[in-house]
C-alpha cells in the first residue's frame, strides 16, 4: 500500500518523517483496498501483528445512543489502534530502538506495544509531567526523559534522540491503525453505517483515521454515507472550532483544563482535520463545567472515563441532533482517580 503526503501527494520514500518536497504528513492510501469483513485483512501491509488483545471493544445501547467503550483496549485508550500497527509495522522494518513524545495515554500505549516488540523505548516528556499515567510509562520498563520548556520543546528532544522517533502524531501507520474503530462501528450496528458520531479532538490522530475508516468503507460499497462527524473540543484548546466555526481563539500560555488530554493548541495536522470537519461534520466546545456533569453521568451509568473522553457526553447534550449516534469513549477514568 502507498504512502502519499496530505499535502503534495509525494510518495514516501522509506521512513522519513516528513514529505521532502513540501513538509507535510503522510498516510496510507487505502481507498481502492477491498475491504475485509475479516477486519484485520484491511491493513495488507502488516505481515505478523504484535498484539496484547487490542480492537474489538464493545459498543453499548444507552437510551438512544450507542457508547463505544475504546477505553477497554489494553493501556486504556484507544491509542492502542495506532500503536499495535505502527510498532508491527516497525519490527518488520527492523527498527529495534524508539523515542516519542508523551506523558499521557500514547506514551503509555507506545512505550507498552514497544515493551512488546522487544525494543528499547524512550519517552520524552515534560519536566512537570507526574500521575498515574507516567508511572504507567514507566511500568513498562521505558527510560522517560524530562525536558524542561514548551511542548514543541519535549517534541523536539524526542526527535533529535539517537532512537528512532515513532510520532503518534506525524507516523502513518499510527493514524492508520485507527481505521479499525470506524470498521468496528459499522460491523456492530450489522453494517450499518450511524449518522453521527463523537470523539474527542486533540492533535487529530482519531479524527482522521476514524475518517479514513468511514471515507474506505464508503469507496468500496460498503456503507452508503459518511456519517456526521463532530470534533469536541474544550474553551482552553480549540483551534478547530475556532477555524471552523470561525470563533476567536487565543491559545493560553499552560493548559489548566480537567480534559488533561486534549492539548494540542497548535497541532501539525490542524489543517487536514479543518478539511474533514468543514465538509463532513461539526465542532463543538464545551466548558470544564459541562465537563464534569457529563463526567458524573456518564460514572452514573457505571462508564468511568478520563474527563477528555467525557467531553462527547457533554457535546452530545448540546447538539440536539436527530438519527443513529455513538460516542467514543476513548480513555479509561483508572488513570485519573
Amino acid at each position: 500500500m502507498k504512502q502519499v503526503c496530505m499535502r503534495c501527494g509525494k510518495e514516501r520514500e522509506g521512513l522519513e518523517l516528513r514529505c521532502k518536497k513540501c513538509g507535510g504528513p503522510f498516510k496510507v492510501e487505502a481507498e481502492d483496498l477491498p475491504f475485509s469483513k475479516n477486519l484485520r485483512e484491511n491493513f495488507p501491509y502488516i505481515k505478523s501483528w504484535i498484539s496484547l488483545g487490542e480492537w474489538n471493544t464493545p459498543m453499548i445501547k444507552n437510551g438512544d445512543i450507542y457508547f463505544k467503550l475504546d477505553f477497554l483496549n489494553p493501556t486504556g485508550s484507544y491509542k492502542d489502534r495506532g500503536s499495535v500497527t505502527l510498532i508491527s509495522y516497525l519490527a518488520e522494518n527492523g527498527i529495534k530502538a524508539i523515542s516519542e513524545d508523551s506523558s499521557g495515554n500514547a506514551g503509555a500505549s507506545i512505550a507498552a506495544y514497544g515493551a512488546a516488540a522487544g525494543m528499547k523505548v524512550k519517552i520524552f516528556v515534560p519536566s512537570t509531567a507526574r500521575g498515574n499515567k507516567l508511572k504507567q510509562i514507566e511500568s513498562y520498563g521505558a527510560e522517560v526523559v524530562k525536558v524542561e520548556g514548551s511542548r514543541e520543546d519535549v517534541a523536539r528532544a524526542a526527535e533529535n534522540s539517537p532512537y528512532y522517533y515513532a510520532s503518534h502524531v506525524l507516523q502513518p501507520q499510527f493514524r492508520d491503525g485507527i481505521r479499525s474503530l470506524a470498521y468496528e462501528i459499522v460491523r456492530d450496528l450489522d453494517w450499518e453505517v450511524p449518522d453521527n458520531v463523537f470523539l474527542p479532538t486533540s492533535a487529530g490522530t482519531l479524527l482522521l483515521g476514524v475518517f479514513e475508516g468511514f471515507n474506505h468503507m464508503f469507496n468500496q460499497g460498503v456503507i452508503s454515507k459518511i456519517p456526521k462527524i463532530i470534533a469536541v473540543q474544550t474553551e482552553q484548546v480549540m483551534p478547530l472550532c475556532s477555524k471552523v466555526k470561525g470563533i476567536k481563539y487565543t491559545p493560553p500560555e499552560k493548559v489548566t483544563s480537567i480534559a488533561d488530554a486534549l492539548v494540542s493548541t497548535n497541532p501539525f495536522l490542524l489543517p487536514e482535520m479543518e478539511k474533514v470537519v468543514k465538509e463532513y461534520g461539526d465542532c463543538i466546545v464545551v466548558s470544564d463545567g459541562e465537563i464534569l456533569e457529563a463526567w458524573r453521568e456518564l460514572a452514573k451509568k457505571g462508564l468511568l472515563v478520563e474527563y477528555s473522553s467525557a467531553t462527547v457526553y457533554s457535546a452530545y447534550k448540546k447538539a440536539n441532533l436527530k438519527g443513529t449516534t455513538v460516542l467514543l469513549l476513548t480513555g479509561s477514568g483508572l488513570k485519573v482517580l
